[in-house]
This record gives C-alpha cells, structure tokens and sequence, in this order.
C-alpha cells in the first residue's frame, strides 16, 4: 500500500507531500482544484504516458515519487522524472528502470479505476479479462500463455524451416535494410506529437503572439479590462449583500473567479513569452516530420507500432541467421506444444465456466442496492471459430436485463452509462484477485448516482477498505461520509502563481467539507445533515466490527 506521496513540478504543482493511511481516504474539493493531479501522479508511477506539458511552467521537470509497502512489510521506493522537453524517466529503489519495468512492480501493488473505465463493458473483448480477475486463477492462465507462445515460437521456427537458403539470405539482406533504416532515424517515444505541436506554433507564431496580446489586455492590462470591471461588480455585490443577507452566497465564489481570471492572464503573458519565431527551425521541424512520416506509412501506422516493428524484424533477423533445427524434430517440438497448450486451455476453460456460475450468484444479491432491482447478469460462451491466443479459446460476453422479466442481452448494447458504472462497481467488489493490502485507486467512478444509490457505493468502498487501502475521488457527500481518512484539495494563489495544495482533515473538520459538497454552504441545517451522514459511516463500521468477531 502506499505510505507516502512526493509531488514535485506537476501541473500546478510546485511541491506537494502526502501521507497516506490505511483504510479508505478520499480526496474532495471545488472542481479544477487539482484532485486529477495526485491520480495522474499515482497514474505515473503505474506506467502511464509521459508528456512535457505536464511539466509546471518554468520549472526544468517534474518528479513524483511514492514509497509504497508490500503485502510482506518491504518498502519500495518508486520514482518517475518527466523533463520540460517530454522525455521520462523512471527508478525502483533509486536504480534506473524502464518504464514498462515501474509498471510491472506497481501493477501488483496499486490499481486505478479511472472514472470511465466502466467503459470497458461496452468492449466485448474486455469481458474475459474481467471474469478472469474474479477467478484468481493467476498461475493457471499464466501457464496457458506461455505454453500458446511455446506453440506459436516453434510454429514460426517451422515456417522459416521451409524457405529456401537462397530466400533465406535475400529475406536476410532485406530485414537487415529494414533495422538499419529505421536504425539510421534515432526515433524517440512521441518525437512526432511534439514535433508536431511545435511546427504549429511555429506556423502560426505571429497568429499566436497577437490573440495573446489582445486577450491579455482585453484581460488584464486595458484601463477598462474584464478584471477592473469585475472589482466594480464584487464592490456592488457587497453593497448588495450589506442590505439583503441572501446576496451573501454569491460571493463565496469572488476569491475562485478572481483567482482562475488571474491565473489565464499569467497563463497569457508567460506563452506569449515562449512563442518563438524561426523559419529555419520551422524548416528543420518539417524536414524532420517528413522523414518519420515515410518511416510511419512503412512500418506504423504510429513511431510506436514502428519500433515495435522494429523489434519484430530483429527477432526474424535472429532467427533466420542462426536458423539450423531440422525440420523433423520442429515438427515434434510443435504437436507436443500445441497439445500442451490445448490442455491447459481446456483446464483453463473448465475453470471460467465454473467460475461464470459464481460471479453470476455472486453479483445478483448486489444489484438491489445499487438501484437496479429485478436486474439479470450472466456470462455466455460463444464460438471462438478456432482462434487461439495467449488467453486461451474462449469467446465471452456479459448479458444483462435491467429490468425484470426482460431476457438478459448484451450488455454493452442494453446498459445505460449510469448501470454499466454499478454493474462495474458490483465486479470490483465480488472479485477477489487483488492481494490484501494492495492500494485501489476510484477516480470519481461514482459519476452519475446519488441517493440511496451513492449510500450503499460508499459502504461498499469502506467494506473494501477492510481487506485494501482504498483511495477514492468524489463529489458526492454520501461517499466522503464513509471515509476513514479525508484529504481536501485545493488551489492557492501565492506570489502570482497559482499551486494545488492538500490538507488532512481532523475529523472534527470533516462535517464542514462534506456539508459544502452537499449544499455549497456550511449553514448549520448543513452540518447536521453531513453530521448525520458521518453516522451512518459509524453504523457501518460497527458493523464490519461485529462480523469480524463472529
């Protein structure tokens, strides 16, 4: 679980310490505040995409950093670099790793459901995986796919078998042209996206300089600019609310409105000053996208499905020059594969139908409280048509009626955006495949609920956090209610800069935070009402208590 989170130069940014606790922790605050911030730095050290924008202006890169504990009691220390010229990155206990090596490590200790990831349904294809991580069958799929690509790699040595040695060497020569021309490139990861964001804004410099000059006055500098006239409107609202207390709420957003208005016309000034005007580089940039969109119509259709290529043509490379096997013998090594394979396949496939029969008991009982009474769910088995792969031979689909009576059809195609987020909530919390203690990561994933609805997510999250440390963004009070621990994100203004700070809540603090998520106020009919909410948490935990004594 993660223990400790290290910000640095990150969006807004400038320097952000956290420490979290174990339980459920959610993170609230005003929208834009900054909450997607610490997701997307948790986000980083799981693998995701670097970009330079992501950089705090001025600063040379920005650094996240998390010590996170494992299911034994060892610390590791995780590390990603971003610079303000896009390049990442990345360190496991302060040695230098790849990126798809952060991602393996932290993939065992930390996941993240993004807000949409309920998107998934809709993808057939995504169906297998979600019933594979309800059967914690790890080892057996494990041994499935490796013994598919046991099969393949001997198939493949048997093709190569069959060439001639005069196809042999001129296939040779042909491959060897082929690494050496995209060699020859030194293509980095995303070099066409920045190029091209800078051929734009070389292309339109002039363009650019004078919309940013024009709104920076418009916004900020004129005798008449929107941010004087907007003083003028506070100091009436003032004056309105000295006579009228009912005008008082208005206000609440004066500090917000001044703060974003300000924060785009720093915005403005500080691009206006990096626009650059420079037909050479302008050349140099379109010389340069003209040379890897060649390299991209012949081998991408991306730079990344280019050195993925790459790595393909190598391996053919390899295996033509040091190609000897006899024909006989490859012929034995692949039936003895390809039996192996089906075997475990067929072991495999026994496992998920049986394993379909209980994620389908175990998500029906779910479906009252989440306000989908009378639903149906089932898993169906269809024809693979003979397609193999790494997961096995099976074809599968999630089924479901969102009312009753109705016959189960597919749901991507039957389930509202609204179901497919409670249908995908009831599947996280019957699956059991993550280790006690990892960290689960719900970004806003309770979009489009409320009510009782909103109630039994968070006391299903809670529940959670009995066997995870379970981080969770949300708008709504019924969710932050249930929390053990609760961070506020905010945005502060400090020397014309605008930063993202976070502040642990004591629990006496707490009603006020989740009295404004309520109503935006913290009146006192507001506070009894988050106070009520934070009892039903109380009730809850009592609860669990009670069941982990029986």
């Amino acid at each position: 679980m993660i223990r400790y989170l290290s910000i640095k130069n990150l969006a807004t940014v400038d320097s952000l310490e956290i420490e979290f606790l174990d339980g459920f922790t959610v993170l609230t605050g005003e929208t834009g505040a900054g909450k997607s911030i610490v997701v997307g730095a948790l986000g980083l050290l799981a693998g995701a995409r670097a970009h330079a924008d992501l950089v705090r202006t001025g600063a040379e890169k920005a650094v996240v950093q998390a010590s996170v504990e494992t299911a034994e009691g060892q610390e590791i220390i995780l590390r990603r670099e971003i610079t303000a010229e896009g390049r990442s990155r990345a360190f496991i206990d302060e040695a230098l790793a790849t990126v798809r090596a952060l991602e393996k490590v932290s993939s065992v200790l930390v996941d993240i459901h993004g807000q949409h990831e309920h998107q998934a349904l809709l993808n057939k294809e995504a169906h297998l995986g979600l019933l594979d991580s309800f059967l914690v069958a790890g080892e057996l799929e494990s041994n499935v796919a490796n013994s598919f690509r046991a099969w393949r790699s001997v198939k493949g040595k048997i093709d190569q078998s069959m060439i001639s040695e005069t196809e042999r060497n001129e296939k040779i020569e042909f491959l060897a042209f082929q690494c050496r021309e995209i060699d020859d490139l030194k293509i980095e990861e995303n070099e066409d996206e920045e190029l091209s964001r800078e051929r734009d804004r070389l292309a339109n410099a002039e363009q650019l300089r004078l919309a940013c000059d024009e709104s920076y006055a418009l916004l900020y500098e004129n005798d008449n600019s929107v941010l004087s006239n907007l003083g003028l409107v506070w100091k009436h609202l003032e004056g309105l609310a000295e006579i009228d207390k009912e005008v008082e709420g208005e206000l609440s957003v004066k500090d917000g409105v001044n703060a974003s208005l300000e924060e785009i016309a720093i915005f403005l000034r500080d691009y206006r000053g990096s626009i650059e005007v420079s037909p050479e580089r302008l050349a140099e940039v379109e010389g340069r996208l003209s040379l890897l969109a060649g390299v991209k119509k012949k081998y991408g259709p991306g730079l990344s499905d280019v050195l993925l290529e790459r790595e393909r043509i190598a391996g053919e490379l390899t295996e033509l020059r040091e190609h000897e096997e006899s024909g006989e013998r490859l012929r034995r090594e692949e039936s003895e594969a390809r039996e192996l394979f089906l075997e475990r396949a067929r072991e495999l496939s026994r496992k998920r139908r049986a394993g379909a029969k209980r994620l389908e008991a175990a998500m029906t009982p779910l479906f009252s409280n989440l306000a989908l009474d009378g639903a149906a769910f089932s898993v169906e088995f269809g024809d693979s048509d003979g397609e193999w792969s790494e997961t096995g031979f099976d074809d599968v689909e999630f089924f479901f009626s969102a009312n009753a009576g109705e016959s189960p059809r597919p749901l991507g195609k039957v389930a509202s955006g609204g179901e497919l987020s409670r249908v995908m909530l009831a599947i996280k919390t019957v699956a059991t495949i993550d280790l006690p203690g990892k960290t689960l990561v719900f970004d806003e994933v309770d979009a489009g609920i409320g009510g009782a609805t909103a109630n039994y997510v968070g006391e299903s999250l809670f529940r959670l956090s009995e066997r995870f440390q379970v981080l969770c963004v949300t708008h709504l009070p019924q969710i932050a209610s249930f929390a053990t621990n609760h961070l506020r994100v905010a945005k502060v203004l400090r020397e014309s800069r605008t930063l993202t700070v976070v502040e642990a809540l004591p629990e006496e603090s707490r009603a006020s935070e989740i009295a404004r998520l309520m109503t935006g106020a913290t009146s006192e009919a507001a506070l009894e009402g988050a106070r009520e909410l934070m009892r039903g948490k109380e009730k809850a935990k009592g609860e669990s208590e009670r069941r982990k004594r029986k």
